[in-house]
Protein backbone atom coordinates (compact mmCIF):
# COMPACT_ATOMS: atom_id res chain seq x y z
CA UNK A 1 0.00 0.00 0.00
CA UNK A 2 0.92 3.35 -0.84
CA UNK A 3 1.38 6.09 1.68
CA UNK A 4 -1.01 8.58 0.71
CA UNK A 5 -3.95 9.22 2.68
CA UNK A 6 -2.75 7.45 5.77
CA UNK A 7 -3.13 8.48 8.88
CA UNK A 8 -1.52 8.13 12.46
CA UNK A 9 -1.72 9.84 15.92
CA UNK A 10 1.00 9.84 18.87
CA UNK A 11 0.69 10.06 21.96
CA UNK A 12 4.09 12.14 23.50
CA UNK A 13 4.62 12.90 26.99
CA UNK A 14 6.24 16.40 27.00
CA UNK A 15 8.26 18.39 24.95
CA UNK A 16 11.97 17.03 23.78
CA UNK A 17 12.12 15.23 20.23
CA UNK A 18 8.13 15.75 18.74
CA UNK A 19 9.74 17.34 16.12
CA UNK A 20 10.89 14.02 14.40
CA UNK A 21 7.29 13.21 13.62
CA UNK A 22 6.65 16.29 11.30
CA UNK A 23 10.49 15.33 9.97
CA UNK A 24 9.08 11.78 9.20
CA UNK A 25 6.07 13.82 7.64
CA UNK A 26 7.69 15.62 5.30
CA UNK A 27 10.41 12.89 4.27
CA UNK A 28 7.10 10.73 3.29
CA UNK A 29 4.72 12.72 2.21
CA UNK A 30 1.31 11.87 2.09
CA UNK A 31 0.92 11.07 5.28
CA UNK A 32 -1.13 12.27 8.85
CA UNK A 33 1.48 11.90 11.85
CA UNK A 34 -0.18 14.35 14.49
CA UNK A 35 0.63 14.58 18.15
CA UNK A 36 -1.10 14.79 21.31
CA UNK A 37 1.03 15.88 23.82
CA UNK A 38 0.06 13.88 27.09
CA UNK A 39 0.43 15.03 31.03
CA UNK A 40 3.69 15.05 32.37
CA UNK A 41 3.70 15.66 36.02
CA UNK A 42 7.68 14.93 36.75
CA UNK A 43 10.21 14.53 33.61
CA UNK A 44 12.08 12.06 35.39
CA UNK A 45 13.70 8.04 34.03
CA UNK A 46 12.09 6.90 37.17
CA UNK A 47 10.14 4.03 37.85
CA UNK A 48 7.48 5.78 39.77
CA UNK A 49 7.33 8.95 37.56
CA UNK A 50 7.27 6.57 34.46
CA UNK A 51 4.29 4.84 35.82
CA UNK A 52 2.92 7.91 36.88
CA UNK A 53 3.41 8.79 32.86
CA UNK A 54 1.83 6.03 31.03
CA UNK A 55 -1.11 6.04 33.67
CA UNK A 56 -4.43 4.85 32.14
CA UNK A 57 -6.10 8.21 32.93
CA UNK A 58 -3.23 10.20 31.41
CA UNK A 59 -3.62 7.75 27.98
CA UNK A 60 -6.93 7.64 28.26
CA UNK A 61 -7.66 11.44 28.03
CA UNK A 62 -4.92 11.91 24.92
CA UNK A 63 -6.21 9.04 23.28
CA UNK A 64 -9.76 10.93 23.07
CA UNK A 65 -8.17 13.97 21.48
CA UNK A 66 -6.72 11.62 18.69
CA UNK A 67 -10.34 10.14 17.98
CA UNK A 68 -11.36 13.76 17.42
CA UNK A 69 -8.51 14.18 15.11
CA UNK A 70 -9.81 11.28 12.64
CA UNK A 71 -6.58 9.02 12.51
CA UNK A 72 -6.70 5.31 11.74
CA UNK A 73 -4.27 4.22 14.15
CA UNK A 74 -2.79 5.50 17.41
CA UNK A 75 0.38 4.71 19.16
CA UNK A 76 1.31 5.84 22.58
CA UNK A 77 4.97 6.95 21.88
CA UNK A 78 7.00 6.35 24.98
CA UNK A 79 9.01 3.15 25.24
CA UNK A 80 10.11 3.25 29.03
CA UNK A 81 6.20 5.25 29.75
CA UNK A 82 5.08 1.42 28.54
CA UNK A 83 7.49 -1.09 29.00
CA UNK A 84 8.27 -0.27 32.83
CA UNK A 85 4.56 -2.01 33.53
CA UNK A 86 5.70 -5.28 31.87
CA UNK A 87 4.78 -7.08 29.50
CA UNK A 88 1.04 -7.48 30.48
CA UNK A 89 1.34 -4.08 31.89
CA UNK A 90 1.82 -2.31 28.77
CA UNK A 91 -0.56 -5.12 26.77
CA UNK A 92 -3.79 -3.44 28.76
CA UNK A 93 -1.95 0.10 28.52
CA UNK A 94 -2.76 -0.23 24.40
CA UNK A 95 -6.11 -1.83 25.08
CA UNK A 96 -6.92 1.41 27.40
CA UNK A 97 -5.65 3.61 23.88
CA UNK A 98 -7.45 1.28 21.55
CA UNK A 99 -10.67 1.47 23.46
CA UNK A 100 -10.36 5.22 24.04
CA UNK A 101 -8.96 5.99 20.54
CA UNK A 102 -11.90 3.93 18.93
CA UNK A 103 -9.19 2.36 16.20
CA UNK A 104 -5.79 -0.09 16.25
CA UNK A 105 -3.87 1.01 18.61
CA UNK A 106 0.34 -0.01 20.16
CA UNK A 107 3.11 1.64 22.04
CA UNK A 108 6.72 2.04 20.87
CA UNK A 109 7.58 -0.74 23.23
CA UNK A 110 5.92 -3.24 20.83
CA UNK A 111 6.62 -1.06 18.21
CA UNK A 112 10.38 -2.81 18.88
CA UNK A 113 9.41 -6.13 19.14
CA UNK A 114 7.26 -5.86 15.72
CA UNK A 115 10.51 -3.93 13.92
CA UNK A 116 12.97 -6.81 14.97
CA UNK A 117 10.16 -9.56 13.69
CA UNK A 118 10.36 -7.78 10.49
CA UNK A 119 13.79 -7.42 9.52
CA UNK A 120 14.61 -10.98 11.33
CA UNK A 121 16.29 -9.71 13.83
CA UNK A 122 16.98 -12.16 17.00
CA UNK A 123 20.17 -10.57 18.83
CA UNK A 124 20.38 -7.18 19.67
CA UNK A 125 22.58 -4.37 21.06
CA UNK A 126 20.69 -1.76 23.22
CA UNK A 127 21.95 1.80 23.50
CA UNK A 128 19.90 3.39 26.21
CA UNK A 129 20.22 6.94 27.56
CA UNK A 130 18.36 5.77 30.42
CA UNK A 131 19.92 4.87 33.96
CA UNK A 132 20.62 1.25 34.22
CA UNK A 133 17.84 0.02 36.34
CA UNK A 134 15.77 1.45 33.28
CA UNK A 135 17.00 -0.07 30.73
CA UNK A 136 17.03 -3.44 32.50
CA UNK A 137 13.78 -3.75 32.31
CA UNK A 138 13.76 -2.75 28.29
CA UNK A 139 15.95 -5.89 28.01
CA UNK A 140 13.79 -8.15 30.10
CA UNK A 141 10.38 -7.13 28.07
CA UNK A 142 12.61 -7.82 25.09
CA UNK A 143 13.70 -10.84 26.31
CA UNK A 144 9.79 -11.60 26.79
CA UNK A 145 9.13 -11.40 23.41
CA UNK A 146 12.69 -13.88 22.52
CA UNK A 147 14.86 -11.27 21.53
CA UNK A 148 18.23 -11.51 23.11
CA UNK A 149 20.06 -7.95 23.54
CA UNK A 150 24.16 -9.28 23.70
CA UNK A 151 25.39 -5.90 25.27
CA UNK A 152 23.47 -2.59 26.75
CA UNK A 153 24.40 0.52 27.79
CA UNK A 154 23.32 3.06 29.56
CA UNK A 155 23.73 7.01 29.38
CA UNK A 156 22.59 7.61 32.62
CA UNK A 157 20.27 10.63 31.95
CA UNK A 158 17.83 11.12 34.06
CA UNK A 159 14.72 13.69 32.14
CA UNK A 160 13.51 13.79 28.82
CA UNK A 161 14.56 17.42 28.53
CA UNK A 162 18.35 16.66 28.58
CA UNK A 163 17.99 13.82 26.01
CA UNK A 164 16.25 15.76 23.77
CA UNK A 165 19.42 18.91 23.56
CA UNK A 166 22.02 15.99 22.39
CA UNK A 167 23.17 16.87 19.02
CA UNK A 168 24.07 14.91 16.18
CA UNK A 169 27.83 14.26 17.18
CA UNK A 170 26.80 13.03 20.38
CA UNK A 171 23.97 10.47 19.17
CA UNK A 172 25.95 8.89 16.30
CA UNK A 173 29.09 8.32 18.87
CA UNK A 174 26.86 7.04 21.20
CA UNK A 175 25.49 4.32 19.24
CA UNK A 176 28.33 3.65 17.31
CA UNK A 177 30.31 2.92 20.55
CA UNK A 178 27.72 0.80 21.73
CA UNK A 179 27.32 -1.39 18.90
CA UNK A 180 28.76 -5.24 19.46
CA UNK A 181 29.57 -7.43 17.04
CA UNK A 182 27.09 -10.30 17.76
CA UNK A 183 24.20 -7.95 17.40
CA UNK A 184 21.94 -7.87 14.32
CA UNK A 185 20.85 -4.63 14.80
CA UNK A 186 20.75 -1.79 17.77
CA UNK A 187 18.17 -0.36 19.24
CA UNK A 188 17.94 3.20 20.66
CA UNK A 189 14.67 2.90 22.93
CA UNK A 190 14.51 6.99 23.78
CA UNK A 191 11.02 8.97 22.15
CA UNK A 192 13.02 11.90 23.95
CA UNK A 193 16.13 11.45 21.47
CA UNK A 194 16.17 12.94 18.45
CA UNK A 195 17.75 10.65 15.54
CA UNK A 196 15.53 10.64 12.32
CA UNK A 197 17.58 12.91 10.42
CA UNK A 198 20.69 10.83 10.92
CA UNK A 199 19.09 7.26 10.58
CA UNK A 200 21.31 6.79 7.59
CA UNK A 201 24.42 8.55 8.51
CA UNK A 202 23.85 5.42 11.63
CA UNK A 203 23.22 2.34 10.03
CA UNK A 204 26.28 3.23 6.95
CA UNK A 205 28.41 3.81 10.70
CA UNK A 206 27.06 0.30 12.27
CA UNK A 207 26.82 -1.55 9.25
CA UNK A 208 23.47 -3.01 10.37
CA UNK A 209 20.01 -1.94 10.92
CA UNK A 210 19.72 0.69 13.69
CA UNK A 211 15.62 0.71 15.35
CA UNK A 212 15.26 4.53 17.25
CA UNK A 213 11.93 5.03 19.05
CA UNK A 214 10.35 7.44 16.69
CA UNK A 215 11.27 5.70 14.15
CA UNK A 216 9.58 2.33 14.83
CA UNK A 217 6.84 4.17 16.74
CA UNK A 218 5.96 5.73 13.08
CA UNK A 219 6.46 2.84 10.97
CA UNK A 220 4.26 0.88 13.78
CA UNK A 221 1.05 3.81 13.81
CA UNK A 222 1.63 3.42 9.80
CA UNK A 223 1.43 -0.48 9.79
CA UNK A 224 -1.70 -0.10 11.87
CA UNK A 225 -3.10 2.39 9.39
CA UNK A 226 -2.42 0.52 6.64
CA UNK A 227 -3.78 -2.93 7.54
CA UNK A 228 -3.64 -5.89 5.44
CA UNK A 229 -2.61 -4.11 2.16
CA UNK A 230 0.94 -3.43 4.11
CA UNK A 231 3.49 -0.33 3.52
CA UNK A 232 5.64 -0.45 0.21
CA UNK A 233 9.16 -0.17 0.97
CA UNK A 234 10.50 3.08 0.79
CA UNK A 235 14.21 4.73 0.96
CA UNK A 236 15.36 7.29 3.92
CA UNK A 237 14.10 6.15 6.65
CA UNK A 238 16.47 3.11 7.48
CA UNK A 239 16.23 -0.33 6.50
CA UNK A 240 12.48 -0.93 8.66
CA UNK A 241 11.17 1.15 5.90
CA UNK A 242 13.39 -0.14 3.02
CA UNK A 243 11.51 -3.42 4.00
CA UNK A 244 12.78 -6.58 5.37
CA UNK A 245 12.08 -10.28 5.97
CA UNK A 246 8.36 -10.07 7.51
CA UNK A 247 6.97 -11.63 10.45
CA UNK A 248 3.81 -11.61 11.57
CA UNK A 249 3.40 -9.10 14.12
CA UNK A 250 1.99 -10.06 17.74
CA UNK A 251 -1.54 -9.70 17.43
CA UNK A 252 -3.47 -7.65 19.53
CA UNK A 253 -5.65 -10.31 21.30
CA UNK A 254 -2.25 -12.69 21.82
CA UNK A 255 -0.79 -8.85 23.45
CA UNK A 256 -0.81 -10.71 27.48
CA UNK A 257 1.00 -13.85 26.03
CA UNK A 258 4.76 -14.81 25.25
CA UNK A 259 4.34 -14.12 21.50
Amino acid sequence: MRYSGLSAGFLYPGRSAEDDYPAIERAIGGVRLPVVHTLMREDAHRVDALLDIGGAGVLAEGARALRGLGVRAAVWACTSGSFVFGWDGAAAQVAGVQEAAGVPASSTSFAFVHAARHLGVRRVAVAATYPADVAELFAAFLGHAGIEVVALSCRGIVTAAEVGTLGRAEVLAFIAANDHPDAEAVLVPDTALHTVSWLGELEARTGKPVLTANQVSVWEGLRLAAGPAGLRPMDGLGRLFAGGPAAPAVPAQAWGRHP
